[in-house]
């Protein structure tokens, strides 16, 4: 039994199926595209819930609802998010409010979901992923606040996954672009993707999909965070490889002897 969240369209969609053809029974979910989500789950032979997952109450109340009518959990996967773009350099565009409203889908409801779920994965020897952004592993992004919800939400994955291991399994896929009807209309960030990483596109949403059941099934990793942005963290490799020969100080320099004395300041 997997709930994925998100899952109408989109990433949440493809994995939703993927899962389903893997054999299992998926709990479809969405804020508030309920014809999407009820067909997909009519399709799959799953269930629909409808959740805002921005309300605390909402959130709790999912894997609850989902236990009521299944008894079990084995699969959580973390899809939901929000997203819009601000310029990084524009500091007074991105206020209080929408720091509040991208951290409490993107960060605080994955954490309360996670809570509410852990028992019964724990039950059912389960997993839990967290679809996160090489904006949370890169200073890239649709906007600063973004990029820093999903970097907390990599290192949330990371210790989630060393408290609750053997029991529970918790990884991150995080993808770069992709394909999906939130990104069809950035341009720039598609035109990146094409002339720059070495698989000249962007990702469609059952490549994560398939990265997604790779963890699921996969009983011995944990603690992972995937990039999954078609080599174009590669690019940026490059440049820091390129930064440090220039940097470089010749080996009989008084800097390099300097640096082979023992040091024994605080870090």
């Amino acid at each position: 039994m997997a709930l994925v969240t998100g899952s109408a369209a989109g990433i949440g969609a493809a994995t939703a199926r993927r899962l389903a053809a893997d054999g299992m029974t998926v709990a479809v979910h969405s804020r508030s595209s309920g014809e999407a989500g009820k067909a997909l789950a009519a399709e799959l032979g799953g269930t629909y819930y409808q959740a805002d997952l921005a309300d605390d109450e909402a959130a709790k109340g999912l894997v609850p609802r989902v236990l009521a009518d299944y008894g079990r959990l084995d699969v959580l996967v973390n899809n939901a998010g929000i997203s819009w773009p601000v310029p990084h350099a524009d500091l007074e565009a991105l206020s209080a409010d929408d720091w509040r409203r991208l951290l409490d889908v993107n960060l605080i409801a994955p954490w309360l979901l996670c809570t509410a779920a852990v028992p019964a994965l724990r039950d059912s020897g389960g997993c839990i992923v967290n679809v996160t952004s090489h904006a949370g592993v890169r200073p890239k992004g649709s906007s600063i606040a973004y990029a820093a919800g999903k970097a907390a939400l990599n290192h949330v994955t990371k210790l989630l996954a060393a408290a609750l291991g053997p029991d529970v399994r918790v990884n991150a896929v995080a993808p770069g672009l992709v394909d999906t009807p939130l990104t069809a209309g950035w341009t720039d960030a598609q035109s990146l993707w094409k002339s720059s990483s070495p698989m000249r596109r962007a990702a469609q949403p059952a490549d994560v999909a398939d990265l997604i059941s790779t963890l699921v099934h996969n009983s011995y990793i944990t603690g992972e965070v995937v990039l999954l942005d078609g080599g174009l963290n590669l690019r940026y490799e490059r440049r820091w490889r390129t930064a440090c020969t220039a940097l470089a100080v010749p080996s009989n320099s008084n800097m390099h002897k300097a640096s082979q004395k023992p040091y024994s300041g605080a870090v």
